[in-house]
Order: C-alpha cells, then structure tokens, then sequence
C-alpha cells in the first residue's frame, strides 16, 4: 500500500503523517515513513537547495527539474524496495504536489510535466488532500518557522495550487480523498484513521 498526503502549506500533513506512522507501527504494522523533497542523501541536498528562500534559479525549468531528479531517485532507492518488501509506505508529497506547484503555481507547460511523470511509473492507492485556505495555512506557517521559498510567495500562488489540487481531486476522486484541514489535530487524526487509513489496509 502506498499512501501520499498532499495540499498547501500550513495544512497539517506532516503532523498527520507522523501520527499515522506511529499508530500503524504501534499496531503492527510495517511501515517506510518518507518525503520529497528529501527521502534520500542526495534528496536531502535538493531539498536544501529547492526551499531555501535565497536561492534564485535563472532558468524557470531548474526547479521541476529539480523536483524529478528527486523524485527518481526515491522511487527507485526507496518507495518501490519498501512495497517489494511488502511495506506500507506514508510519504508527504508525492506526483500530486508537482501537477499543483508547477503546473498550478508556476505556470510550467502541462505537456512537460506529463512527459517528465511518464519516467516515474507509480501510483498511489490512495492521496490524502488537506485543503484549506490559503490565507490560514500561511497563518500557520509562520507560526511554526520561518518561511521557506514557497512560502513566501504570494496568497495567488497559492491559491492556483489549492484549485489545481481539487481540479486533480474531481479528477479522481476514488485515489485523492479530499480532508477539510480546518479542525484540530487530534479529531482529524481520528478521522483520517477511521474513515481513510485502517479501510484501505483491510
């Protein structure tokens, strides 16, 4: 089973993932808890180099560039090994977040993104959205750190990625599960385990 947790930022995924992960070892089960950016070495170094807010890339395709050489990198080092294996893998962003910031948020052409996505031949069984506004999940953000490259765009930038999140969403509404991300960690977290995760695993 391969599970991603997606939205914008600010909206909790990465609290949640971490809670799930818990609970799931807890039980028994055996889990590979992961990321993109940044589940593997060299994943990590472009993780460093993608959000942090003084890098200035001179090519509008360095980025999503950047993201794929990731991408690949994880899938075949870590993602397919742990389901070879029979693991259940909990990663925080995945294809969905690619389709949203690029496409969505920079403007990147739809064409490219999908011939890039043809080298990453896997799917999740099931997305996670946490979906809030904007304007609250940037609220949240500053709260919890110092904003990154992303976060420091514009409340636009962020609003295309919400729309194009819950464009992909009607478009498959049977992987990409769609959460309100308004309410408090604990009741979400019950939530996400009652109605989403422990159904999947059965």
């Amino acid at each position: 089973m391969f599970i991603t947790f997606e939205g914008i930022e600010g909206g909790g995924k990465s609290t949640q993932v971490q809670k799930i992960s818990d609970a799931l070892t807890k039980a028994g089960y055996n889990i590979v808890q992961t990321k993109e950016p940044g589940g593997t070495a060299i994943g990590q170094e472009l993780r460093r180099m993608i959000l942090d807010p003084n890098q200035r890339f001179h090519s509008p395709y360095t980025e999503v560039m950047l993201f794929f050489a990731d991408r690949l990198e994880h899938v075949e080092t870590v993602i397919k090994p742990a389901l070879a294996s029979g693991k259940i893998v909990l990663c925080d962003r995945y294809i969905d977040s690619t389709i949203a910031y690029q496409i969505g948020g920079r403007g990147m052409p739809k064409p490219l993104i999908e011939t890039l996505t043809q080298l990453v031949d896997l799917k999740p069984d099931l997305t996670l959205l946490f979906d809030l506004s904007p304007e609250e999940g940037l609220q949240r953000a500053k709260q919890r750190a110092a904003l990154d490259r992303f976060e420091q765009e514009s409340i636009d930038f962020h609003s295309r990625i919400r729309h194009s999140y819950l464009d992909q969403a009607k478009k498959e509404p049977d992987r990409i599960k769609v959460i309100s991300a308004s309410c408090d960690i604990e009741p979400l977290f019950e939530r996400l385990m009652k109605d989403y995760i422990l159904p999947s695993l059965s």
